[in-house]
């Protein structure tokens, strides 16, 4: 369902003096926002948009767990010229784009409106120009850093996996052999659109080998950010790319990767059976795309 126009009205210049001898104040500048969560933005906004102050507006809340501080944002991003409207930039034809939420990785101005705010919300930055160059519309969707979906039975036998309140994923294995063939378990199923080969899928990830359940490569790290690979076509471990094709975007799925299957060659792992915990945040592009 298309969501109801949003139209944002910014404020964005001071009267100084006194009231009897103040010039005419400035139209405020408006920019309408139009679209749905997921899907690129119409803006609308009469140029040249003059923006004398950065501002930050909520133009759609959220309903999932609010961002922390100092932990992984994941956002879809389009922006435009206050100029002329033309495109700067954007991300919903690419993949969406991971930062720590801090003033450092993200501004001081975007921080401050990203921090607090929920998974799900969409905002809307305003940044005047410096040195003589157009200000700047931008519109920000915040996208989940963890799988969503619906909880599955797992069969018997396999790896254990605990949560902790991020989403962070314990491994405990089993004290058995490895199984001699891949096994692809859906611990969590989401409601998004199937994986296809030729996508670049967004994940959150931990590996750890049979031999000793050691973590030997992981996306939750207190300094990591979730990360972006192109699936089905020969770039990742194949057991990757056949475990992962034609899920669902919002699932954590298990992967059980026999040697054969995995890193190969004169890699350390070679020999290894590997467990990977995998959940899929976004899949973007692909021969569909367009």
């Amino acid at each position: 369902m298309r969501r109801p126009r949003a139209a944002v009205g910014l404020a964005l210049v001071a009267l100084v003096g006194l009231a009897a001898c103040a010039p005419e104040p400035e139209p405020e500048a408006v920019v309408t926002v139009e679209g749905e969560i997921g899907f690129p933005p119409e803006l609308s906004f009469d140029v040249p948009l003059a923006v004398t102050e950065p501002s930050v507006e909520v133009i759609s809340e959220g309903t999932g767990p609010e961002v922390a501080d100092g932990r992984a944002v994941l956002v879809d991003y389009y922006a435009e010229s206050g100029a002329d409207r033309s495109l700067i930039g954007e991300t919903f034809s690419s993949e969406p784009k991971p930062y720590l939420l801090s003033a450092d990785a993200l501004g001081l101005d975007l921080y401050q409106g990203l921090r607090g705010q929920r998974v799900g919300s969409r905002v809307l930055q305003l940044v005047p120009g410096v040195d003589g160059a157009a200000s700047t519309v931008a519109v920000f969707d915040i996208l989940p850093t963890r799988a969503w979906g619906e909880p599955v039975d797992p069969r018997e036998g396999l790896p254990i996996v605990e949560l902790d309140a991020d989403g962070a994923p314990t491994i405990t294995l089993p004290q058995t052999e490895p199984p001699a063939q891949a096994v692809v378990q859906p611990l969590l199923r989401g409601d998004g659109p199937q994986v296809t080969a030729g996508q670049i899928v967004t994940v959150q990830f931990t590996g750890v080998t049979w031999t000793d359940g050691a973590v030997f490569d992981t996306s939750w790290g207190p300094d990591d950010l979730p990360t972006s690979f192109p699936i089905g076509v020969g770039t990742l471990i194949e057991g990757w790319d056949a475990g992962l094709v034609e899920q669902t975007v919002g699932s954590q799925v298990l992967l059980i990767i026999p040697p054969a299957l995995g890193f190969g060659g004169e890699s350390e792992l070679a020999d290894q059976t590997l467990v990977f915990v995998v959940d899929i945040l976004a899949a973007s592009g692909g021969p569909e795309a367009g």
